[in-house]
C-alpha cells in the first residue's frame, strides 16, 4: 500500500489503536512484524486478540513490508521495547529522510540503559532530533473505543512537537507538549515498575490509602531518577507523570497492575509472562531503572522490591511489608533537589 502519509509500526494493542485514530481521518498504515501478522489483521479488519470487538476503518491500510513507508511523513513506532531496536533496524532504510518519527514506547532498554528515542536513534542510524516521544495515560481498549484521553508529545525542538500534536491529535484525544523529552521518557518508563507493586498491593487487600501511599512514594522516586538525569521534575506532575500514574497503577486494563495481582496471588513471572494479553513493559524495565539508579545515585526502593518479587523468589507480600518497615523520613527531604532542578534557590 502506497499513499498513507501516517504509518504506526508495531501492531499490538497501543499501536493499532493509535493507527486506528489516524484511520478515521485519513489513510495510515499499520506495520506488523511479519507477513503472517499483517495477513491475519487484513483478513480479520481488526486485531481481535489485543482489541476485540473494534473494527478497522476503511483507510487503514496493513503491511510487513518497510517499502510501504515510502510515503510517510510522520512515522511512530509502537513496538514493545525488548524489540525495538531490532524492528527499527529492520525498517529505518525505507523512512524517508524528512518524515518525523515519534516513539510511543514506554521502557529502557537493558545494558544500554538508552531511553526509547535514544533506542531509535542508534538502531536506525537517525538523527536524535527528530525524534519526538508521546506519553501519558493511555490505556489502549478506552481509547479505542473512543473514551476520551489526554497524553503529551515531547521533544527538544519545539517545532517537531507541534507537528506531532498536530497531527496525531483528536477531540477525544487532546495532546500537550513539553519540551522535556527526559522527564516524559523517564515518566512513561518508570510507572510500569511502580504499577507493578500497586496491583500486588491491591490484590493483597492494603487498601486505597495503603494503594495511594505507594503510588504517591513511588512518583517520589520516580522524580529522584529524573532529576539526577536532568529532566524537569515538573514534568512528573504531569500527564506523562501523575496522570499515568493513576491510570495505570488503578485500572485492571494496565498489563503491569495485572501482573502485580498474579504476583501477589503467589504465581512466578515466567508462569505469569506466557499468559499475559501482551507485554507487561514494567518486568523488562525494572533492572534497568535500578542500574540507571545506581549509576546516578538515586535511591530507588520500590523498584528494588519489585526486582525481588520478580526474579528472586520474595512473595510479593514480604515486599510490600518490608517497604511499610522501611524508617519514615522527611517527606520534603529532596526539596532543595527539587529546586536545584527547576533552577532555584
Amino acid at each position: 500500500m502506497t499513499g498513507a502519509r501516517i504509518a504506526v509500526v508495531g501492531s499490538g494493542a497501543w499501536g493499532t489503536t493509535l493507527a486506528i485514530i489516524v484511520a478515521k481521518r485519513e489513510a495510515a498504515l499499520l506495520v506488523a512484524r511479519s507477513p503472517e501478522s499483517a495477513a491475519r489483521l487484513e483478513a480479520d479488519r481488526a486485531n481481535v486478540q489485543r482489541l476485540p470487538g473494534i473494527p478497522f476503518p476503511p483507510w487503514l491500510a496493513v503491511s510487513a513490508d518497510p517499502a510501504d513507508l515510502g510515503s510517510a511523513e510522520l512515522v511512530a513506532f509502537a513496538v514493545p521495547s525488548r524489540h525495538l531496536r531490532a524492528e527499527v533496524a529492520r525498517v529505518a532504510a525505507a523512512i524517508p529522510a524528512d518524515a518525523d518519527i515519534v516513539s510511543v514506547v514506554k521502557g529502557l532498554e537493558g545494558g544500554s540503559l538508552l531511553r526509547m528515542s535514544q533506542v531509535i536513534a542508534a538502531a536506525g542510524g537517525l538523527d536524535e532530533g527528530r525524534i519526538a516521544a508521546l506519553s501519558g495515560p493511555n490505556l489502549a481498549l478506552e481509547i479505542a473505543r473512543g473514551l476520551p484521553a489526554s497524553a503529551v508529545v515531547a521533544a527538544a525542538d519545539e517545532t517537531l512537537a507541534h507537528r506531532v500534536q498536530a497531527r496525531l491529535a483528536r477531540r477525544r484525544f487532546r495532546l500537550y507538549v513539553n519540551a522535556d523529552i527526559v522527564g516524559v521518557e523517564l515518566c512513561g518508563a518508570l510507572k510500569n515498575v511502580i504499577a507493578i507493586a500497586a496491583g500486588a498491593a491491591e490484590e493483597l487487600g492494603f487498601g486505597d490509602n495503603g494503594k495511594a501511599g505507594l503510588m504517591t512514594r513511588g512518583l517520589a522516586e520516580m522524580t529522584r531518577l529524573g532529576i539526577a538525569a536532568g529532566a524537569n521534575p515538573l514534568t512528573f506532575a504531569g500527564l506523562a507523570g501523575i496522570g499515568d500514574v493513576i491510570a495505570t497503577c488503578g485500572s485492571p486494563l494496565s498489563r503491569n497492575h495485572r501482573l502485580g495481582v498474579e504476583l501477589a496471588r503467589g504465581r512466578s513471572w515466567t508462569d505469569i509472562e506466557a499468559s499475559l494479553p501482551g507485554v507487561a513493559e514494567g518486568a523488562y524495565t525494572v533492572d534497568a531503572a535500578i542500574a540507571l539508579a545506581d549509576q546516578l545515585g538515586v535511591e530507588m526502593p520500590i523498584a528494588r522490591e519489585v526486582h525481588r518479587a520478580l526474579f528472586e523468589g520474595k512473595s510479593a507480600k514480604r515486599c510490600l511489608v518490608d517497604l511499610l518497615a522501611r524508617e519514615s523520613k522527611d517527606e520534603l527531604a529532596d526539596y532543595r533537589t527539587w529546586m536545584a532542578g527547576l533552577g532555584r534557590s
